[in-house]
């Protein structure tokens, strides 16, 4: 990021306000949100983790003003009674999927795809499977679930666009409704979900999220973050929808600078998921011993569908799911994203900024060649954009 100079007057952190707030689902919906913050909890099922994690998520979420988001598997009660604002995530599984939730969320989103796997699907094993996660699910308890790579009952988007028309009527037109994809063709992929009438775009980066998926996939299938929301928002902009249809954009996010690189570049805001799991307790120095026991390190704790992870998030084993304090950890989440927002915020400061939203490309330089080409912008000390022949 640039930063403001003689051309441009940075702004006093103690004296003058930045914004930060974001309004999603303008397009179509009758009660779009309203968010204090552009940072969001993207949707991580119950099953992946424990249900202490998934209210932790939701107090901390509410605690600093944003949404999360309920993933595979359905809505739970806790959940939903400490989620000031809670997305119903639509997937090809269906797994606990119901229209009576539908219509408790505050938002819908379709998904097509995700950041560690466009184009594959997800596998929850055995171990995790107790009796309240399969009854929820409506399989056998103690068996690997398998989520499916497609919706069953559409093959194109003028099904999704008929799809989307019944979840509207189903919630009577109240609900924003967000399509997800995968970072494999952000373009033609946000310019579909735009045409089959999405409110919000939401697109995940290749870094988006471990998601129980083979090496192959989180290596070499899907393109970096930088990169899709470059081409989400062009394709916004060609079609006239920029800040119309609003852009969520996830995948490798930790902290402020990423936020504020992010909005930019025109995202609207970003969401975040192995992150929040961190702000938690997962990987916890102090539980580096039993990390070790496992095989682990704390700081190194990957193997998120094993299910016996000592700081009791991603698991189902009750006596290590008991150890996480749904208070204790929505109010540590709660924490890191007020940092996420007060870094946003003093870069937008420092670029003259009064809104975080009024960032833009011309605020940022790239490093390297690489970076330059990628994000579309100039490279430091130069005018030059990869790749435009400028």
């Amino acid at each position: 990021m640039k930063g403001a100079s003689m051309s441009r007057y940075p702004l006093e952190g103690y004296r003058e306000k930045c914004g930060t707030d974001v309004l999603i689902g303008t397009r179509h919906a009758k009660n779009p949100i309203h968010l204090r913050i552009p940072v969001t909890i993207a949707g991580m099922s119950f099953g992946s983790l424990s249900a202490n994690a998934k209210e932790a998520l939701g107090r901390g979420a509410s605690e600093a003003g944003t949404s999360t988001t309920t993933g595979d598997g359905g809505m739970t009660p806790e959940e939903r009674e400490h989620s000031t604002t809670l997305v119903y995530q639509y997937l090809p599984s269906r797994y606990g999927m119901n229209p009576d939730d539908l219509r408790q969320a505050d938002a819908i989103e379709v998904v097509v795809g995700q950041g560690a796997k466009p184009g594959g699907g997800g596998m929850l094993l055995g171990q995790k499977i107790t009796e309240r996660v399969a009854e929820m699910r409506t399989l056998p308890v103690g068996i690997d679930q398998r989520s499916a790579c497609r919706h069953p009952d559409w093959t194109g988007p003028d099904d999704l666009a008929i799809k989307i028309l019944e979840l509207r009527e189903i919630t009577n037109w109240e609900k924003p409704i967000y399509i997800k994809c995968g970072a494999a063709r952000p373009y033609y992929d946000t310019a579909l979900s735009v045409k089959a009438g999405a409110d919000a775009v939401v697109i995940d980066g290749m870094q988006g999220g471990t998601a129980a998926t083979q090496d192959v996939f989180i290596e070499h299938v899907g393109q970096p973050t930088l990169v899709a929301v470059k081409e989400a928002v062009q394709a916004l902009v060609d079609l006239d929808m920029h800040r119309k249809v609003q852009l969520i954009v996830g995948g490798g996010v930790r902290t402020g600078a990423d936020v504020a690189k992010a909005l930019a570049m025109g995202a609207d805001a970003v969401s975040i998921g192995t992150a929040a799991l961190i702000a938690l307790g997962d990987q916890d120095p102090a539980l580096d011993d039993e990390y070790r026991a496992i095989g682990s390190a704390a700081g190194c704790w990957e193997d998120y569908q094993a299910g016996n992870d000592p700081a009791g998030i991603t698991t189902q084993d009750p006596e290590l799911a008991a150890r996480l304090d749904p208070v204790v950890g929505g109010r540590r989440l709660a924490n890191y994203l007020r940092v996420l927002t007060l870094e946003a915020q003093t870069i937008a400061r420092a670029c003259g900024k009064s809104h975080v939203h009024n960032l833009e490309p011309d605020d940022m330089v790239a490093l390297t060649v690489e970076a330059a080409a990628m994000a579309g912008i100039p490279l430091a000390g130069t005018n030059w954009v990869p790749g435009t022949g400028g």
